[in-house]
């Protein structure tokens, strides 16, 4: 069965205010750094977006993924946009899994023999 997403962000937002009501300076912290990615506006919204939900992705955060995704079609990103988007995160996290290979046989050399 599929996860119902709005169903969870939905709660998943309810359950963010409660803890801004009882730290709203995170939260205020947290607002400060999003509104402050875009201040020089050279971007569009839509790709902060998409940069936001390509992000998620890589972290692996469903709550993310929920909300920037939401926020990239509310910005008018196409379903062509969002693909493009996912495939440089997947050509990222192949990408950094295969460069930290390196450290693997880094780790094994620098065994004691």
């Amino acid at each position: 069965m599929m996860q119902d997403w709005n169903a969870y962000r939905d709660s998943l937002m309810s359950r963010i205010g409660d803890f801004a009501n009882l730290s709203p300076d995170v939260l205020s912290g947290m607002k400060t750094i999003e509104n402050s990615a875009a201040k020089n506006g050279k971007l569009e919204p839509k790709i902060h977006a998409l940069i936001a939900l390509a992000v998620a992705v890589t972290t692996r955060c469903d709550g993310c993924i929920s909300v920037h995704a939401q926020k990239a079609v509310e910005l008018g990103a196409s379903n062509e946009e969002i693909a493009e988007a996912l495939g440089t995160t997947i050509l990222l996290n192949a990408g950094a899994a295969l460069a930290y290979t390196a450290r693997v046989f880094d780790t094994i050399e620098a065994l004691p023999k």
